[in-house]
């Protein structure tokens, strides 16, 4: 396979080109002639077809009969090679949305995913010559790029990398995988980063019921451990002011503490009025 590198094509002002064809065509006319004027119309013909206008950021890959001859990058009316193929390539920014994909993440879980990516094309004849249709090369790699990072990584976990959890982590290692697909086409890869993330419908109910247990869960460890602590701080205030506490008062203290500390609901103290 030719490996094709962008090189710059014969481009030229375009006015001092038309320029110079009036002054040819008003020469012709003056001078006449029936052999003079019928080849300085067809030369002027040939010259015509050599004009191109090129928007900023644009640019033409030139061919002349299937040979690549360059890349015109320069803006406003050009003119290059006459009788050559000007295929127009934008060198804009692109936004590409994927499509919703339905992949497992690396526990098995059915997971929805879908996905933002900023392109460019950085080699306008890699682009045209490498890959049969560039932007649907884009597409398909991006959506194998996805699938794979979803493989590699739970929808969310606690203390490691997830897809939910590791967001910065996650769009370096997107960016790069896409990248390296993508260099071969002469694509340079802006950014791209998960813009949808959610489990499928027939376990998401599942899923938020279990995200809700651990949240609780995890809200009563925090505050067992605060209370704890603050039994902890309670005993050694007794201790500096040199209260000694009895096993069973002790016990008790640390159980009425813990009891008010960690209940649902305000404690409601009991006064013993003895008999």
């Amino acid at each position: 396979m030719e490996d094709i590198i962008d090189r710059p094509a014969l481009s030229i002002n375009g006015f001092i080109v038309l320029a110079l064809m009036i002054v040819l065509a008003l020469t012709a006319i003056g001078v006449g002639g029936e052999i003079t004027l019928p080849f300085v119309i067809i030369l002027l013909l040939i010259l015509g077809t050599g004009f191109t206008i090129i928007n900023p950021n644009e640019s033409r890959v030139v061919t002349f009969f299937g040979r690549y001859m360059g890349t015109v990058t320069k803006n406003g009316l050009v003119w290059t090679i006459p009788i050559t193929k000007k295929q127009n390539v934008s060198l804009r920014f692109i936004n590409f949305t994927s499509p919703k994909l339905k992949v497992n993440d690396s526990n098995g879980n059915p997971i929805e995913i879908g996905s933002v990516i900023v392109w460019r094309v950085e080699n306008a004849a890699k682009a045209i010559f490498t890959v049969d249709a560039y932007q649907e090369f884009i597409s398909n790699q991006s959506e194998i790029v996805i699938r794979s990072i979803a493989a590699q990584y739970p929808y969310d976990a606690e203390g490691k990398t997830s897809l939910r959890g590791s967001t910065g982590e996650i769009t370096e290692k997107f960016v790069s995988e896409l990248q390296e697909k993508l260099q071969i086409a002469g694509i340079f890869i802006k950014d791209a980063k998960i813009s949808h993330l959610a489990y499928s419908p027939e376990i998401a109910v599942a899923m938020l019921r279990r995200q809700q247990a651990e949240a609780v869960l995890f809200a009563r460890r925090r505050l067992v451990e605060g209370a704890l602590g603050i039994v902890d701080d309670v005993l050694k205030h007794y201790k500096k002011q040199d209260i000694i506490l009895s096993d069973e008062h002790r016990i008790e203290l640390i159980n009425n503490l813990l009891v008010t500390l960690t209940s649902d609901r305000e404690a409601n103290p009991i006064v013993n009025v003895g008999k």
